[in-house]
Order: C-alpha cells, then structure tokens, then sequence
C-alpha cells in the first residue's frame, strides 16, 4: 500500500525517497528498504510492504502489555507484526523484529476481521504490540480507527522511536501507550539500539502532556543500565518531566539474541530500583518477570486499590479515589 505523502519526501535531484514515519528517518534509494524493512521505494513513491500482514494474534490479559493502571481485569487483543526501527541486542522478540526473513507463517487479515475477532474474544481493547507498532502505522491506524467505532480502546506498546509528524498521528487514535525507556544513558542507546535517547525523552513528554494514558517499562540488564546512578536518573526524570503518577515496571532481563552472555538481572537489584523509585517520588512501581508483590496501593494511605495473582486482578475499589483516604488515583477504569 502506497503509505501517505505527508510520511515521506522525494528528492528532487534523484528517485531517493525520505521516509518520516520514524525518527531514523530513513533515506531509501529506488528499490530498497529502510531500516525496518517494511517500507520499500518504488520509482520514487514508498510503498508499505506489511499492510494487513503480522506476526500474531491473541487476547491477554491487558497486564501483560504491561498495564497495571488501564482497564485493569480486562482482555486487550494483540496484534504484532513484523520488523522494528531499532536493533537492540537484547531484543526479546527477535525472531520478529529482527530475523523475521526466516518466518514462514505469516497471517494476512484485514482491518475488519481483526476488529470483529476482539469483539468476538471479548476484549474491550486492542493492543499494537510484540514488535514496534509504529512501523505499521497506515494498517495500525485504519484497523484503530475501525475499532473505536465499536468503542475498543487503542494500546501501543513502543519503543518511542515515532517522527513528530507520526506522533501527531498516532495521538489521534490511540488512548493508552507503554513506553519502553530502555536507558537515561545516550551511549547505550547508540550502542546497544542504534537509536537517539533524546528522541525517546522527548516523545515520552509529548504523550505525557496530551493526557493520554501513559505507563513505562525499564528492562534492567546487569552492567549495562542497572547502575544506582542510572536508577536514579530515570526515577527523577518521570518525576521532574512526566509525574508522579505515571507507573513505573522494571522488568527482569534474561540472556536473550546478541546479549546472550548475560545473567538474569539480580533480583536483589530490581526491589533496589523499586525502593529507589519510591524514595525518588514515584507513586507506583512494580516488578516484571519475577514473582512478587504485584498489588496496586493507594500512594496516600497504602490502602490496597488492586489485588493481583498472577494476571488474575481483583478489583477491590472501583472509583479513581481511594474509597479509604479519597486520594485521586491515575487508573482508568
């Protein structure tokens, strides 16, 4: 499908095109493939090569994206695809985001049939997730538009890597997002994604100060960004640029695609950053891929708002106030 013409720029002096969906901002010759290789030039025009093809389709629990504090006990349907603008070493989805040229089984499904199956799995969202959504945004945001006309809630789960110009976009159909902030360490991210910190901050503030949803996932990786002094600097850059509202998860990395000499990050390293998040100021932080407390507390009075097992949520108050205190809690329920 021919992608739109506000999302890249021809030149003039040849048949490059500039693809402006994502901050690599890719400059394509005639025949070639940008980073993410799902977009190609074809005689000057570009040409998205992955509408109405992904990877998988499931209905999760809406707390594994992760989100703790957006419809929580809900089922929210995933859908992934394939490739990713960054090429992180560490890439949990690998297979694809990264190799996906030696995946078979691809599934190709229009905009409706992934609308109707939400519907029929009884999802009251729909979640652009597993590899980087914002690749696929001209499926991505036809399927959305599609779904919130049968009042589904639109999810992207990201790595923060959108162009402005994709951005703006986005923020008009989506309701929540789970911003993977990989590092507050520049070098990290050129190193080990290839990407550019500063763009990640600063699309997290835009998305913060359009009032949609927003929670945030930090993989903590032994000696990579799980010093205190980096624990630190993220904690205090929510606090000072986000709020103190806005949910925190770090999550447990494993030895995993290129950064497979690596050993499961400390657990006694993960309660730290927890601890260290709180004394920064953050009201809610949890703990992922390891089983500990999950429960969601009033920031107030302690009073437990949200009890988990598992993926199994029980709603102890229902109201965006604690029943106990009257504190305003950030939950949409």
């Amino acid at each position: 499908m021919l992608v739109s013409n506000n999302l890249f720029k021809k030149s003039s002096k040849s048949r490059k095109v500039r693809c402006e969906i994502c901050s690599n901002y890719c400059k394509i010759a005639d025949g070639g493939y940008g980073i993410c290789k799902q977009h190609k030039n074809v005689n000057g025009e570009l040409f998205d090569e992955s509408f109405g093809v992904v990877s998988s389709l499931s209905a999760d629990p809406i707390e594994k994206k992760p989100l703790y504090h957006f419809l929580p006990g809900t089922l929210t349907y995933s859908v992934g695809g394939f490739g990713c603008n960054m090429v992180c070493l560490h890439c949990q989805n690998y297979m694809i985001s990264q190799e996906f040229d030696k995946i078979s089984n691809r599934i190709n499904i229009s905009p409706e049939v992934i609308v109707e199956k939400a519907i029929d799995q009884g999802c009251k969202s729909l979640s652009w997730t597993y590899n980087e959504p914002t690749i696929h945004l001209p499926f991505n945001r036809k399927t959305s538009l599609l779904a919130k006309r049968k009042n589904l809630k639109i999810i992207y789960v990201s790595n923060g890597y959108m162009s402005n110009q994709s951005l703006t976009e986005i923020l008009n159909f989506v309701d929540a997002f789970n911003i993977d902030l990989k590092s507050m360490s520049q070098k990290f991210y050129k190193k080990i994604c290839k990407a550019d910190l500063n763009v990640v901050l600063e699309n997290l503030k835009r998305i913060y100060d359009s009032g949609k949803h927003l929670e945030i996932t930090n993989l903590l990786i032994n000696d990579y960004n799980d010093s205190l002094d980096e624990i630190n600097k993220l904690t205090n850059y929510i606090v000072d640029n986000l709020g103190c509202e806005v949910p925190l998860h770090f999550s447990r990395a494993f030895p995993y695609y290129k950064l497979n000499n690596i050993s499961p990050t400390m657990e006694n390293r993960l309660f730290e950053a927890k601890k260290i998040a709180h004394e920064n100021g953050l009201e809610h932080v949890y703990i992922g891929n390891m089983d500990c407390d999950k429960n969601t507390y009033c920031p107030q009075c302690g009073e437990v708002i949200l009890k988990r097992n598992n993926y199994s949520v029980e709603l102890l108050n229902k109201n965006n106030k604690c029943e106990k205190c009257g504190k305003e809690l950030n939950i949409k329920f």
